[in-house]
């Protein structure tokens, strides 16, 4: 593309990529000055306001913007902080003040302060609006109590996206308020939860008698389900509408793998699932560049979880025709120790992306979620039968 056939949009960004990438040189500036700055001049998220991250511009441009960012080496904020970025982030910056954007955005792109995702509950898990722990007004404060599951990377996080209940008598989707909550606080008790990966990347977490400013609410009393939609549509997108080079991605570990084993081993049938599975993965691929393409400002709609579903089937057929490629050396599978990792989602061995993959289909909403909202909010299709809909929370009946 040539400076003549660019938008004025496009043109404008471009001379800024210029700027970060002259005054702040990728393979000579540490990661958190260089996000810093990018964030400064407005291409964190380029859609987002001005001042906070942004440029109000459309956000298509951002891949512009990050292609050239990486092909001089520069950093990925998503690798530190995935939740943060693609799932907190967002709400932040549609829900929270002006005080709370100013406080947060920032070292939340740069990575200096994780985040995390504070949803499921034992008792909710695919039923979210069905959740029990509470918040209760004191004051200029809420006192919240309850148990949370599942959370990616709480062990690190510095702040957490909270959903609560603080209106048992309201209809369950009414009655539920977004906060966010101060990990570091010591009422605030995180525990792991190993996985069959041998790693705890997930955990649970405790709140007791944990206080809560009213000027960490995002948005209003109530409006926590709407909160919520906000960074659910903003995590399938983040999961599944990813756009890597052609390829690339969970894909070419099998085509390495096809590529490393003996002639014997490359019979008709494994090449022919081997040929689906790229069929497969290029058609998500190009599927989510049109996606991104049709995204206006704002959040994402529910097409959003096409994608995020054909990436969790995709997946897990990937991994597991890749461990059949491998033969007998897909039993090896290494040491098992209980760590708690740095980073969400790590593919080590072929063996790990394979046990890890069956999570795919379960976080971001599971597969059975996205199949109800494709057909209901996409399709137009009649919704499942709702008994509860009507009915206060206090009275819908509970193990």
């Amino acid at each position: 593309m040539t400076t003549e056939t660019m938008t004025a949009e496009e043109q404008r960004v471009s001379a800024l990529v210029d700027e970060l990438l002259r005054e702040f040189p990728p393979k000579s500036t540490d990661t958190v000055t260089f996000l810093g700055a990018q964030f400064d001049k407005g291409l964190a998220w380029v859609h987002f306001p001005e001042g906070h991250g942004g440029l109000g511009l459309n956000p298509k441009l951002q891949k512009m913007i990050n292609e050239r960012i990486f092909a001089e080496g520069g950093p990925n904020p998503v690798y530190r902080n995935p939740i943060g970025h693609g799932m907190c982030g967002p709400t932040v910056v549609a829900w929270g003040s002006e005080e709370q954007k100013t406080r947060y955005l920032r070292p939340l792109f740069t990575g200096e302060e994780i985040w995390c995702q504070l949803f499921s509950e034992p008792g909710s898990g695919s039923d979210f609006a069905g959740l029990s722990s509470k918040g209760v007004r004191d004051g200029d404060e809420w006192i919240v109590n309850g148990q949370k599951v599942w959370t990616t990377l709480a062990h690190l996080s510095r702040w957490g996206l909270l959903v609560v209940r603080t209106d048992p008598e309201a209809v369950k989707h009414a009655g539920l308020t977004a906060f966010v909550v101060d990990m570091h606080d010591p009422t605030v008790e995180t525990k792991p939860l190993r996985q069959m990966t041998g790693e705890a990347e997930f955990n649970e977490v405790f709140f007791t008698d944990t206080r809560v400013p009213n000027s960490e609410m995002l948005g209003s009393p109530g409006d926590g389900w709407r909160v919520s939609l906000t960074t659910l549509m903003n995590e399938r997108v983040s999961i599944g509408g990813a756009i890597p080079p052609k390829g690339s991605g969970t894909i070419a570990h099998l085509m390495k793998a096809w590529a490393d084993a003996p002639a014997w081993q490359k019979d008709a049938a494994t090449r022919d699932e081997v040929m689906k599975l790229w069929v497969r993965a290029e058609t998500l691929r190009l599927t989510n560049i049109r996606a991104n393409q049709n995204r206006k400002m704002g959040d994402p709609g529910p097409e959003g979880s096409i994608g995020k579903m054909a990436f969790a089937n995709l997946n897990k057929d990937i991994y597991e025709c890749l461990m059949g490629v491998m033969g007998a050396d897909a039993l090896l599978y290494g040491s098992y120790e209980m760590v708690r990792p740095e980073h969400a989602m790590e593919y080590a061995t072929p063996q790990k992306a394979f046990l890890r993959s069956r999570a795919n289909s379960i976080e971001g909403g599971t597969t059975e979620v996205m199949l109800n909202i494709l057909g209901e909010r996409v399709l137009g299709l009649p919704g499942d039968v709702r008994v509860d809909r009507d009915v206060p929370w206090s009275k819908v009946p509970r193990n």
